[in-house]
């Protein structure tokens, strides 16, 4: 935080004003789209993530891999997403290589139930 990055991940929006007409603060499904999106702010390019079609993702979280060190390239990790699997009713852990953030997804964990689009989370190491 209050560093300069060179990377941001960001989820796509669909209707994102639908996010805040809610009650409860659950923005529904729609508000989001099927897609993951990696900026280089250094060079002003994007690369896009499509998931499936009726899917919708939540904002990525990057997570350093363990060999990141002062040397490491910004991006030597993985971006971390909850997405709303509407088949199963149920959500997704999805973990994309954030160097090769256009690839089939590292890991995909079924969760056993719905977590809410809109959640944010920060995974850190356990003591």
């Amino acid at each position: 935080m209050s560093r300069r990055h060179r990377y941001g991940y960001t989820a796509a929006a669909a209707e994102m004003t639908l996010a805040y007409l809610t009650a409860d603060g659950n923005p529904p499904d729609r508000a989001f789209g099927n897609a993951l999106i990696k900026h280089d702010l250094l060079r002003g390019t994007t690369q896009v993530h499509r998931l499936p079609r009726d899917a919708a993702a939540s904002e990525a979280v990057f997570v350093p891999s363990d060999a990141a060190g002062p040397k490491a390239a910004e991006d030597d990790g993985y971006a971390l997403s909850y997405v709303h699997d509407p088949d199963r009713g149920a959500s997704d852990l999805v973990i994309l290589a954030a160097q090769d953030f256009t690839a089939e997804p590292v890991a995909r964990i079924h969760l056993p139930g719905r977590v809410p689009l809109g959640f944010h989370g920060s995974w850190i190491p356990d003591a």
